[in-house]
């Protein structure tokens, strides 16, 4: 397989169409909300709902998608069922992001504030 420069082999396109439906998963708005609340601590769906916002259902939705692309489990607890996060990675990924996210608006608005 072909290398992108230095020792690392490029991916194969099942790898790379593997990602790109895990980050297809992750451009909605509702799901990474659902994924930022699971990082703080596993919960039910109704928990998920109340912390997101969103709708019962639709949050329901929204897990079941995300659960069968594995990128996040769930446990039954009696009656209930608890979801959490199934890779770490994806947080530390999702948390890089919006961190980097967050850090560009706050110097957009003193860039801004500066040019006023």
């Amino acid at each position: 397989m072909a290398t992108s420069g230095g020792d690392v082999e490029d991916p194969s396109i099942e790898v790379l169409t593997e990602a790109a439906a895990a980050f297809g998963l992750l451009a909605s708005p509702a799901r990474l909300q659902i994924v930022w609340a699971l990082a703080q601590g596993e919960r039910d769906v109704s928990g998920l709902a109340e912390s997101v916002g969103g709708a019962l259902p639709a949050v329901s939705q929204h897990l079941t998608k995300l659960k069968l692309a594995g990128l996040v489990r769930s446990r039954r607890e009696g009656r209930r069922v608890v979801y959490l996060i199934n890779d770490q990675d994806v947080v530390t990924m999702v948390r890089w992001l919006v961190g980097r996210l967050t850090d560009r608006g706050e110097a957009s608005e003193r860039i801004r504030g500066l040019g006023a």
